[in-house]
């Protein structure tokens, strides 16, 4: 398993993300993903340590993948 940091800044405010993915999956495919769910959804459910986000895909003006941690089993 492979756990990825995402870091959504929008217009007024920075979330990060952690979200686990199998351990065959690329950087580039979690970007594709991400991006296709913008492009479809008006809206996203971002969850972090702290409390679930809903976030207008609108609002987001960047996307990044900070980290990559591969999960010991």
């Amino acid at each position: 398993m492979k756990e990825f940091t995402i870091c959504y800044t929008l217009d007024n405010d920075i979330i990060i993300e952690k979200i686990i993915k199998e351990s065959d999956v690329k950087k580039e495919d979690v970007e594709k993903e991400i991006y296709g769910k913008m492009d479809c959804y008006k809206y996203l459910i971002v969850r972090n340590d702290q409390d679930y986000f809903i976030i207008n895909s609108l609002s987001v003006r960047y996307v990044q993948i900070m980290k990559e941690k591969i999960l010991v089993k």
